[in-house]
């Protein structure tokens, strides 16, 4: 660590041993608080929906018959809407059914099925986090957004949310991908809004999960003198350089029964399915999936895709269009402080002694990480992005005994989380 990181992890030590004093006194100074942006997790931005003429809900193969969707006219909340679907359990099939995405072959790019438009609620603010479940809001930065707003922050003002369609994903320079660009261009708007409304101060990306994937592409892809201009530091908790071992368990849901996402053949249909399965830079030649006949290790997902049911074209879009985009991932060159947890029980390995990859695993493997996020992938942040030559300031947190969602929610992380936050506001780097 040089002498220009070595002094804000100093300063961030004294604000800890200190905290409600250290807050205080900057909350007295929220003038000088540098703007934030958040970018949430998986599945915490909510979606709007809206029908055509082009959607046949009569057609054999449509869960929406039977007059499901009667009196859906104009924009309907799509996702989250748990509130709708405990009322009518009827609409989960069709819910499920109208979050799928298909792959154009002729436009190479992913789309709604036809008849369905969807857009995303209230970008720009934190208003789209979450859900009608409060259950749901604190692993949607919901108290993250309180503790800001405790030390100064203040949403509309200085404080700002860029959800986003969670159904797709960065592909390489040169594919096809409209509407995950339109979001890039729309986050760059409001980074640049953002510091306008701040005096021309840059601003701090605060991001969660697939949050973070979605932010490395978006500096990676700004150029050099833009992201040096408008953005001053990066927080990026709950993600690692190389994905997560977890995310090989395509035969099981981990979304509840009363879940659209539940339903796999929605989920396999999102572009960005695999956007966080394991890095071969990361995890290399170790098993990660064990059977009797083989074992499978991050270079063989491909193989382990078709094993599991994808199709050849599925496969040959993960080659293509994720697998560049996972290896590439790297120093967005501004500063940047990771956030995870550790100490809590993650999939290593997966075993399917018969090759059954439909249900459960006959047994899990379990190593460190965040229940999510392997260690193995926090560690590699350390090479692939404080190592490189072109980030100037990194610093790597891990937090004991806190989940993926705790780095979030819990008190005890929650404090520091924000106290990196603060800690970038005053850093000179």
């Amino acid at each position: 660590m040089d002498g220009q990181a070595a002094k804000p992890l100093l300063l961030l030590l004294v604000a800890w041993a200190s905290w409600p004093i250290f807050v205080g006194s900057l909350a007295l100074e929220a003038d000088r608080l540098h703007p934030v942006v958040l970018l949430p997790g998986y599945g915490c931005s909510q979606l709007d929906a809206r029908l055509t003429g082009e959607f046949d809900p009569a057609s054999a193969a449509s869960s929406c018959g039977g007059g499901v969707l009667e009196g859906k006219k104009g924009w309907f909340r799509l996702w989250n809407n748990r509130t709708a679907l405990q009322e009518d359990p009827a609409l989960l099939p069709c819910y499920a059914e109208l979050l799928r995405l298909v792959y154009d072959p002729a436009g190479g790019d992913y789309r709604n099925v036809p008849g369905v438009e969807t857009r995303v609620v209230a970008f720009g603010t934190t208003r789209g986090f979450g859900s009608d479940d409060p259950a749901s809001k604190n692993g949607c930065m919901g108290k993250l957004v309180q503790a800001l707003e405790a030390v100064g922050y203040t949403e509309g003002e200085n404080l700002f949310g860029a959800p986003y369609d969670f159904r797709y994903a960065p592909a390489p320079p040169g594919q096809a991908n409209r509407e995950f660009s339109c979001f890039l261009s729309r986050l760059t708007a409001l980074v640049e809004h953002a510091s306008e409304r701040n005096g021309g101060m840059p601003v701090i990306l605060v991001t969660h999960s697939l949050g973070g994937i979605n932010a490395d592409a978006f500096l990676r892809g700004s150029p050099l003198s833009w992201r040096r201009r408008f953005v001053k530091h990066f927080v990026m908790a709950s993600t690692g350089a190389g994905g997560g071992v977890f995310l090989l368990r395509f035969g099981s849901s981990t979304s509840p029964p009363t879940d659209p996402l539940s339903f796999a053949n929605t989920t396999r249909s999102f572009a960005s399915a695999f956007s966080a399965l394991p890095s071969p830079r990361v995890f290399g030649d170790a098993p990660l999936v064990v059977t009797r006949a083989r074992n499978y290790s991050a270079h063989d997902i491909p193989e382990y895709l078709r094993a599991v049911g994808f199709s050849g074209d599925e496969v040959a879009r993960y080659v293509t269009r994720v697998l560049p985009v996972t290896l590439g991932f790297g120093a967005p060159a501004v500063p940047m402080t990771c956030v995870n947890g550790v100490g809590t029980p993650t999939p290593e390995t997966l075993v399917y002694w018969d090759g059954d990859f439909g249900g459960q695993p006959d047994e899990v493997v379990y190593g460190d990480g965040d229940g999510g996020v392997n260690v193995a992938s926090m560690l590699a942040l350390n090479v692939l992005i404080g190592a490189d030559p072109v980030q100037d300031y990194f610093k790597s947190r891990l937090f004991r005994n806190t989940s993926h969602v705790g780095v979030i929610s819990d008190d005890f992380a929650l404090e520091r989380l924000v106290s990196e936050v603060l800690e970038a506001n005053r850093a000179i780097v």
